[in-house]
């Protein structure tokens, strides 16, 4: 392998845009990917709007989103009781350049693989390779040691090992060897796909219930000609400190006899929840976890980008769309200083510090706080919600996570592209 090729470990969302956007600026490189075969996992994400101008640039356009998924036209909470919180619209139906997408994880990870293969070939993705740890070098370079999936052990080479192996980073892990363990903070999740009409709007992302037991729902796919559309999913339940959440494992498959009575309660005019529930093909259990964020990501050769570096509760909506600004963030750097160790502590000093405070602002739950504001205030019931919290005051909420987040309307629409078109880094 060429020592001036960049290795990346981990062949997620992140990885894959990585890869991506550094052959776009033209520097080789190698994903290295630890199961033997990769196949669309998961359910429901969104992409925001910043990160659907990046993909666009990329040339991952609309027809290939609403391949997987379809664009989101509002996001409201509702509480308990039935009644709006607050709710806007999002995307261009909110005056955006560039729509937000809700899409099927699995479905767009594999969309990206496809592209990964089809532009750098079918050799860019090593399948069965776990970077287990890496090895600075005196001419500055590294070396990542590698464990193949039958058993071998090799060492490759390269200018640069991006980290994008998630949030049980063995980069991470080698980086700084003292961290504290994952953080869980007592909400378990339970997710799923359903058949179903979609609500409100017809592609609404709804936020149910109070900061400690809600749902949240939204469609992943275009309606079929009898108006039906994947329904994505997730029921949330705040348990005690003395709850065992390590029982919980990533994705573990459950039956719906384990929690959905829990849920028995929200059923409106508009939402049968329980029915919505039982025509679920299969369900899944998550704790919600994340790390402390780190003083840095940068070490000489190498750097963590994506959940490697803030994995981020999902209440804010953005864990994938910031793995996806890490990776073109990176390659703007690179096409101005290189691809060097300068180029990943610019990135470091860039986004270490501000990612760090969103990951902070999503454990003290996003956008949904706004949910915890009416329970203290009224204790989540309402007839009239101004009366609990003004239009502005909530208005002003939301403004500030999407700034925080990096989508805010106006600053967007008048940023330049993240990398020009046609940037090259220079030989």
């Amino acid at each position: 392998m060429a020592q001036n090729e960049v290795l990346i470990a981990g062949g997620g969302i992140g990885g894959l845009v990585m890869a991506l956007t550094l052959h776009q600026i033209g520097v080789r490189c190698t994903v290295l990917e630890s199961v033997r075969e990769l196949k669309p996992l998961g359910v429901g994400i969104n992409l925001q709007p910043n990160a659907v101008r990046e993909l666009e640039d990329l040339g991952i356009g609309e027809a290939a989103l609403d391949a997987v998924g379809m664009p989101a036209r509002e996001w409201a909470l509702v509480g308990l009781n039935g009644k709006d919180i607050y709710a806007e619209p999002r995307g261009k139906l909110a005056g955006y350049r560039w729509h937000q997408y809700a899409v099927h994880r699995g479905h767009f990870h594999m969309l990206l693989y496809r592209t990964v293969l089809e532009r750098l070939g079918p050799d860019a993705v090593r399948l069965g390779a776990r970077v287990s740890g890496y090895r600075k070098e005196a001419d500055g370079g590294v070396t990542a040691l590698v464990e193949r999936a039958d058993g071998v052990s090799e060492e490759l080479g390269g200018a640069l090992l991006i980290g994008a192996d998630g949030i049980h980073s063995a980069i991470r892990a080698q980086m700084h060897p003292d961290q504290p363990p994952i953080h869980w903070g007592g909400t378990i999740m339970w997710r799923g796909t359903a058949r179903g009409v979609p609500i409100r709007s017809g592609s609404s992302f709804v936020g149910l219930g109070t900061s400690k037991h809600r749902v949240v729902l939204y469609p992943i796919s275009h309606p079929d000609a009898d108006g039906l559309a994947d329904i994505n999913w997730i029921a949330e339940q705040t348990f005690d400190e003395g709850h065992d959440w390590t029982q919980s494992g990533w994705f573990r498959p459950v039956a719906l006899s384990e929690f959905a009575h829990e849920f028995e309660g929200f059923v409106y005019d508009w939402l049968d929840l329980p029915a919505l529930l039982a025509g679920s093909d299969a369900v899944y259990e998550n704790p919600m976890i994340d790390r402390d964020p780190l003083p840095t990501w940068a070490d000489g050769p190498v750097l963590l980008i994506g959940d490697a570096a803030h994995p981020m509760y999902p209440t804010g909506s953005n864990g994938a769309s910031q793995a996806i600004i890490d990776a073109r963030v990176l390659g703007r750097i690179m096409t101005q200083q290189g691809v060097n160790a300068g180029a990943l502590a610019a990135f470091d000093a860039e986004l270490c510090g501000p990612i760090g405070a969103v990951a902070m602002r999503n454990r003290g739950a996003g956008p949904f706080g706004l949910l915890n504001m009416v329970d203290e205030r009224c204790g989540g019931q309402f007839d009239d919600i101004n009366a609990v919290i003004p239009a502005e005051e909530r208005a002003a909420f939301m403004l500030a996570y999407q700034k925080a987040a990096g989508f805010a309307k106006e600053q967007l629409n008048a940023a330049p592209p993240t990398i020009p078109a046609g940037a090259r880094v220079l030989a």
